[in-house]
């Protein structure tokens, strides 16, 4: 890591570990009788740490410039195992949450493992954690492959990938000792809010600057998913945190906005974090690495772009669907209910794309388990946005609306699309990262991909059942037109879904843990044959494992 930096490279890392280092004395110091000062210790650890690291390799060898006949993929290599590991630990959150809806006893009487806090832990590792290390670490991939460029420099990588990991550290902290915005999507408080549009900000730059450095005359379709999703997520980002903190010393802060337009901006921050990061950055994912791994071009590059700005214009205005029956006027309401069932054409365009690809290459989607979470990554894709547009529709939104039905069309995305996809990709991408002919054990991918299946099945299956009946329960009418259920008689039937809940939630769980187990694997086997080979190269070390190229790579 620090021996492939040059020393100018090493000296930067050293002045903006330093300078975070500061910030966080500033930060222990101003909020010494804040929790603020708790997240200060914490960037003060992060920044010295940092430091220490680089002194200690700073007076090793330059690197040759031998490097720069090869593509830079170390950030991308630690991105991979730093998702896997939150991966597993957002997911263990999330069975527990799960379970704690079933068994309420298990939070210990310990306030920190309260249901209002755990929660966001689990969603922000999850998405944040898993999500987007995957999205960065894939990202630096694609682009250096379809640009046949190298990326700009050796450090921006590392402050993004690094810098990224501390927002979320701070996050999931700062949700354990009660520190939150109470936003969807965008709990933590302002100073992580501010750190994080530093990395964002960078890591656009290396994007552009990259894009401008490529080798081929065109961008490939990747590459637009993943602008759209680092361009969009800054601007969403930005005007959804605007806050003022109640002084520099405390972690507390309040919203520029009040009342529904504080909603209305939420939601269309919410639905637009869906769109821009949970969408177009794991779209950018599937468009490179399925017709990789099936070895074919991408059906209808033209209907890959169509989709692209379909999605782009139309998700912008979709967010107050969220918001019927509430004091937002009902034409904006109306105007959010319309773009949201328009959405669903550019949405199935692409899960069709993705499946039409697959033409020709089926015998391969039933003997290779990568391709197969692939295929079924995008068959989810496809199902979550109809049942997106079909919620929006005000009539089906007052049925489902704050009922486990939106639960388990969540999770009928994060599961059953982002996880999926993300998994087929990096099963795709260890092998080449790490110079082997494939991974360590593909029945171990197998069993992954039948224990992800299942456990995303009967999660979505219960809480769509309980769903339907918490919604139908709460709007039935007795002949005195009082309602006929209280609130706790509709909680009572819910009970055997929520253990079913966890059941889905412990299968998924423990798939993940099998891919981490096959990836460590995976990297232990590779580091054995280079040590045996005593040299690495830049290409996959066998021919019939080297990826196909495709137009525009």
């Amino acid at each position: 890591m620090v021996a492939g930096l040059t020393v100018a490279e090493r000296q930067s890392a050293i002045t903006v570990s330093a300078l975070v280092a500061l910030c966080g004395i500033a930060m222990a110091i101003g909020g010494r009788d804040d929790l603020l000062g708790v997240h200060g210790v914490i960037v003060l650890i992060a920044g010295l740490s940092c430091v220490f690291l680089v002194l200690a390799k700073y007076f090793e060898p330059e690197p040759s410039d031998e490097r720069l006949t090869h593509y830079y993929d170390d950030p991308t290599k630690v991105g991979i195992v730093l998702a896997l590991g939150w991966a597993v630990i957002g997911m263990f959150v999330g069975v527990w949450v799960a379970a704690l809806l079933a068994w309420p006893d298990l939070t210990f009487d310990a306030a920190w493992a309260s249901f209002g806090r755990l929660r966001p832990v689990h969603t922000s590792g999850v998405i944040f954690g898993f999500g987007g290390n995957a999205l960065i670490a894939t990202s630096f991939h694609v682009l250096q492959r379809t640009t046949r460029a190298r990326l700009p420099d050796q450090f921006s990588p590392w402050f993004v990938l690094l810098g990224y990991n501390l927002f979320c550290v701070l996050a999931a902290s700062g949700y354990l000792m009660g520190l939150t915005q109470s936003k969807e999507y965008a709990e933590p408080e302002w100073y992580a809010d501010i750190w994080l549009v530093i990395v964002w900000v960078v890591y656009f730059l290396i994007y552009i600057r990259t894009l401008q450095r490529r080798k081929e005359p065109h961008i490939y379709v990747a590459n637009w998913y993943y602008m759209a999703f680092i361009l969009v997520v800054a601007v969403l980002h930005i005007v959804n945190n605007l806050a003022v903190p109640v002084s520099f010393g405390h972690a507390k802060s309040y919203s520029l906005f009040s009342g529904v337009q504080d909603a209305m901006t939420q939601w269309w921050y919410g639905h637009n974090a869906v769109a821009f990061f949970l969408t177009a950055g794991f779209l950018g994912m599937m468009y490179y690495y399925l017709p990789k791994r099936a070895g074919r071009p991408i059906y209808s590059y033209r209907l890959s772009i169509i989709s692209f700005w379909g999605i782009t214009f139309m998700y912008m205005w979709a967010g107050s669907h969220h918001l019927h029956y509430t004091a937002l006027p009902q034409w904006v309401q109306t105007l959010g209910m319309t773009f949201s069932v328009v959405l669903l054409v550019p949405s199935w365009a692409s899960a069709g794309n993705a499946l039409a690809t697959l033409n020709g290459a089926w015998h391969k989607v039933r003997d290779d388990a990568t391709l197969r979470f692939m295929m079924v990554a995008a068959i989810f894709y496809g199902l979550v946005t109809f049942e997106g547009s079909f919620m929006a529709i005000r009539a089906v939104n007052s049925l489902s609306h704050y009922t486990d039905w939106t639960v388990g069309h969540v999770h009928v995305g994060a599961l059953g699309w982002v996880a999926m996809i993300t998994f087929g990709s990096f099963y795709a991408l260890v092998p080449w990262m790490w110079k082997v002919e494939r991974m360590y054990s593909p029945k171990l991918v197998e069993v992954h991909f039948w224990l992800a299946l299942a456990g995303t099945i009967i999660y979505v299956f219960a809480m769509w059942n309980s769903g339907i009946i918490q919604g139908l329960m709460w709007r039935t009418y007795n002949d005195s037109g009082t309602l006929a259920y209280s609130f706790i008689d509709s909680v009572v039937p819910m009970h055997p879904y929520y253990i079913a809940r966890a059941v889905g939630g412990l299968l998924f769980l423990i798939g993940a843990i099998v891919a981490s187990y096959n990836v460590a694997m995976t990297i232990r086997m590779a580091r054995v044959r280079t040590t045996a080979q005593g040299a690495e190269i830049d290409q996959p070390a066998l021919p019939a494992a080297a990826p196909v190229l495709q137009p525009g790579e």
